[in-house]
């Protein structure tokens, strides 16, 4: 719908935000009036209204909304109150901004993301011998150690791995392919 539409009323009727605004002060509700209060009151006074008379109250407190005529607070229409403090939505505030300087620039530079690039003619850095913590304990998770040989069997039972010489690897052996025999067809 075009915006020559829109405004496209009735002769007898006056503005929309006039209605509105109307409608707001007689109904004189303490925490303003919803949109279906203020165009029950605007048919009632007003009679015939335009077919889409729906779209074009929301149109209107819209846009009423948005140039500071009107304040939305909990789904409800008031007008504004110069005297009265700001409220709050929902939610935690936005931060507040930094002032700008006179120039409009701002105080410091802005810096690059990340690390800064080391200095090549910076001195290189000494090396700093380890400090030892006094306890005698190197530090961190300690070495595996190797199996000790015998441990608590005795001697004499001893794997065939063991006897061959080389140690059993993790996990399950290989299966072991019969040697392939060749085989005469002859009768």
């Amino acid at each position: 719908m075009a915006t020559g539409e829109i405004n496209k009323l009735p002769p007898s009727l006056p503005p929309y935000p006039q209605m509105i605004l109307s409608a707001i002060e007689s109904l004189n509700e303490q925490n303003g009036s919803n949109k279906t209060s203020i165009s029950k009151y605007i048919e009632s006074k007003y009679g015939q209204l335009p077919g889409g008379h729906t779209m074009l109250l929301s149109h209107h407190l819209n846009r009423m909304k948005e140039s500071g005529e009107l304040v939305f607070w909990k789904n409800n229409y008031m007008k504004h109150d110069p005297n009265a403090p700001p409220r709050r939505g929902r939610g935690r505030p936005p931060k507040a901004k930094d002032p700008l300087s006179p120039g409009g620039m701002t105080l410091s530079p802005t810096r690059p993301r990340g690390r800064p690039p080391k200095d090549p003619n910076a001195p290189p850095n000494t090396i700093r011998p380890k400090l030892t913590t006094g306890s005698g304990k190197p530090r961190g998770r300690p070495r595996k150690m190797a199996r000790p040989s015998g441990g608590m069997m005795s001697g004499e039972t001893t794997t065939t791995s063991t006897m061959a010489g080389t140690a059993r690897g993790r996990g399950r052996p290989p299966k072991v392919k019969a040697p392939f025999t060749e085989m005469s067809v002859e009768q």
